[in-house]
């Protein structure tokens, strides 16, 4: 059985954590392609991460949220059972991040001033606009030698992986806060109320089972219903069989 995990966020935040760690690993996946609308892809995951960052004051809650964290560790470090070389190796790791975000002002901020991408950028928000005779710049330098555009593309993405290893580091730790258990959904449907403070439930169900979960609710109870990836013409493709799936709350 294939299983696909599915995460909902409950805040904007961790929302916006997800947004962001997609679009990094929709990036790395261009980044040792040869092929010419692959490298053009590059720039469209460069440039929509770019103006995501520019609309969030995403260094405040990175700052707040690895503080706390670093916290927490540091509390940690009194319980008789600990391994002090993994608590020094994640407390160590945290206050390097942490250093760095609170030199920077701006993240991502640099990359605005380079000339190259400022060139290129404003034809990227217009549909089919980065096209050979709009960009002629952009398909120069895509016909360059592999070790001239390596060395820019990893200069631009080394400005941009302090957000990346921040992120990255934030999401690895809610995920490892919540364990999953089974799960039975009457009818394709569960609810239950929220006991603690949560930030993103995950599920795990059947991926060829031919439906998919959706989350509703709110900081006090939520609900799963699965739907119909194919559903029968006029039917609303709600689930009407009892469901096995997992549920983790982080």
């Amino acid at each position: 059985m294939s299983v696909a995990t599915y995460e909902f966020p409950l805040s904007e935040k961790v929302r916006n954590y997800l947004r962001l760690e997609q679009l990094f690993k929709q990036m790395d996946t261009t980044l040792d392609s040869d092929v010419e609308f692959q490298r053009l892809y590059f720039f469209d995951v460069l440039f929509t991460l770019l103006d995501l960052l520019e609309r969030l004051d995403l260094r405040t809650d990175l700052i707040r949220d690895i503080d706390a964290h670093e916290k927490n560790l540091v509390h940690w470090s009194t319980h008789p059972n600990i391994d002090n070389q993994a608590l020094e190796n994640a407390l160590h790791q945290l206050h390097v991040i942490l250093g760095e975000l609170k030199k920077t002002k701006r993240l991502g901020s640099s990359l605005k001033e380079d000339r190259f991408l400022a060139s290129i950028r404003q034809r990227f928000s217009i549909p089919g606009g980065a096209t050979s005779f709009d960009l002629p710049n952009l398909f120069c330098w895509i016909q360059q030698p592999e070790e001239y555009r390596n060395v820019q593309i990893n200069s631009w993405m080394f400005q941009l992986q302090l957000v990346k290893d921040s992120v990255g580091l934030l999401l690895s730790y809610l995920r490892e806060k919540g364990q999953f258990k089974d799960i039975l959904g009457e009818n394709g449907f569960y609810q239950d109320m929220v006991d603690s403070k949560i930030d993103m439930i995950r599920v795990r169900s059947d991926a060829t089972a031919g439906y998919y979960p959706v989350l509703s609710g709110n900081k006090h109870r939520y609900g799963i219903k699965f739907m119909s990836l194919n559903p029968a013409p006029g039917s609303t493709g709600a689930i009407a069989h009892t469901v096995q799936f997992q549920l983790a709350c982080c």
